[in-house]
């Protein structure tokens, strides 16, 4: 394998493939460029050598262009690796340990609450997002007491769109109504409107079966009896409580009835618990998703109405890939998809003083560099090294006093102290970890924007030795 960097990352890189004590062989192919991050595909086209033993060939993440380029070149596979080189041992063991990963046995039931509420174009709108969130079926969320006239043309205007679509109503009138349309499962029936399961009998149409309104699962018995009687096929819902009204009990009869029909799919309405909890959604996902993993259930019902569980299906979508592969291949649910850490790194990142101070003696530029460890920012260029935890005191050592520079140094600044206070690795220029909510970095932009800096550093008065502050206002990306 060849490791392409530029000047300033390659002592680091050297140290970082020395502690992975990879499996592979390796070597690294150091370009006549300072910052790694600037190089394009093109360029390194022109100037790369590749020894003829190279099987794979892997350039920084910040790269910019296509490794298709260089694969034509070579002849060669060619990949982009992590956007930060400390990242690497993380790229290569994710890789070799979840090959497979990606599956799941639980399908989504996205509810668009309160339908009848709604025009048209706002529950189609809304089951479009759904269905590119993840969710497998639209469950269209009838009202009690509320009339649904468009019942049977919504439902029908969503199969045409190709989507699946369950209906949520106790109503024989409204439950007919869309399963005439297309509705392919009903939520729900006991034995207060078991008898409109009957008609479903032929149609492919299930229903999810529920205790009787106040009673215990024995009341299941009787209406799953009939429902296989019928030949209806049919999901068990032994209804989640919600927090302090029941909660571990209603998780036990989860259990109970995994026990107790054992070949029988269950449904978990967890909207319950996510639209009801003033907590991060992304948490209690990953736990309720292996809980369901583990006790049969097999759909799970969700809602996105509370601000705080926007996002719910992404995030279970995420959540029941990782617990299927948890449970199937006995493995414990870390370092294999960390798209569920919002909030926290799953590692910070740093690089020590006296590695920083390296770093320092090798840059000739004024561009200005920032990192971030657990507790301190560092930034220096050619003239300046600062260490601290107030942001503005540091800036206030940095003899910045032109606009645009000081504009993207308070960013910068303001989002390294960000990156301290939530535990996050701090890179330059690049946006924060947010897991599943991460943003792209706007890598073409960047580059311009430090090619642009750099060549006034170079050329104009901010690269003049002896021009005074002028001399330190210029700013860069981590060279790594």
């Amino acid at each position: 394998m060849l490791f392409v960097t530029g000047k300033l990352a390659e002592p680091a890189l050297r140290r970082v493939l020395h502690d992975m004590e990879p499996p592979f062989a390796s070597e690294v192919a150091v370009m006549k460029i300072t910052v790694a991050a600037l190089m394009t595909t093109p360029w390194i086209a022109r100037f790369l050598e590749v020894p003829p033993q190279t099987e794979l060939v892997l350039i920084p993440g910040l790269c910019e262009g296509d490794p298709a380029v260089l694969q034509e070149r070579f002849g060669v596979r060619v990949e982009k690796g992590p956007k930060d080189l400390r990242e690497l041992p993380r790229y290569f063991g994710q890789a070799a340990l979840a090959p497979d990963y990606g599956s799941y046995s639980i399908e989504i039931l996205a509810e668009i609450n309160n339908a009848p509420k709604l025009a048209r174009g706002e529950i189609r709108a809304t089951a479009d997002y759904f269905r590119a969130s993840g969710a497998d079926l639209i469950d269209v969320g009838c009202t009690p007491g509320v009339p649904f006239p468009d019942l049977g043309a919504v439902v029908g205007e969503l199969r045409e769109a190709g989507m699946r679509v369950s209906i949520d109503s106790f109503d024989p009138t409204e439950i007919r109504t869309a399963v005439a349309a297309g509705a392919e499962l009903v939520l729900s029936v006991n034995s207060s409107n078991l008898e409109v399961a009957r008609e479903l009998a032929g149609t492919g149409s299930g229903v999810v079966v529920i205790p009787d309104l106040g009673e215990g699962l024995d009341t299941l018995d009787r209406s799953i009896e009939a429902l296989e009687r019928w030949k209806v096929r049919y999901l068990i819902d032994p209804i989640i409580e919600p927090i302090g009204f029941g909660f571990m009990a209603s998780l036990e009869r989860y259990a109970e009835v995994h026990r107790r029909y054992p070949a029988a799919p269950q449904l978990m309405g967890i909207g319950n618990i996510t639209e009801l909890t003033s907590a991060d959604t992304t948490g209690v996902h990953a736990l309720l998703l292996a809980i369901c993993e583990e006790t049969g259930v097999r759909a799970v019902l969700t809602t996105e109405v509370i601000n705080w569980a926007h996002g719910a299906v992404r995030e279970i979508d995420i959540a029941r890939r990782l617990a299927h592969y948890a449970v199937s291949h006995r493995a414990v649910p870390k370092g294999i998809d960390d798209r569920l850490l919002t909030v926290k790194d799953p590692v910070v990142l740093e690089y020590d003083e006296a590695e920083l101070r390296r770093l320092h003696a090798e840059v000739k530029d004024p561009n200005f560099r920032i990192f971030t460890d657990r507790q301190t920012i560092t930034v220096f260029n050619s003239e300046i090294f600062v260490r601290g935890t107030d942001i503005q005191e540091i800036f206030s050592q940095l003899g910045v006093d032109e606009a645009s520079h000081a504009f993207y140094l308070g960013r910068e600044l303001m989002k390294a102290r960000l990156a301290i206070t939530l535990g996050k690795t701090y890179r330059q220029e690049g946006a924060l970890s947010w897991g599943y909510l991460t943003p792209p970095d706007d890598v073409k932009s960047e580059h311009v924007k430090l090619t642009q800096r750099s060549r006034k550093a170079r050329g104009g008065e901010a690269g003049k030795r002896g021009g005074g502050k002028a001399s330190k206002q210029g700013s860069g990306r981590e060279p790594v």
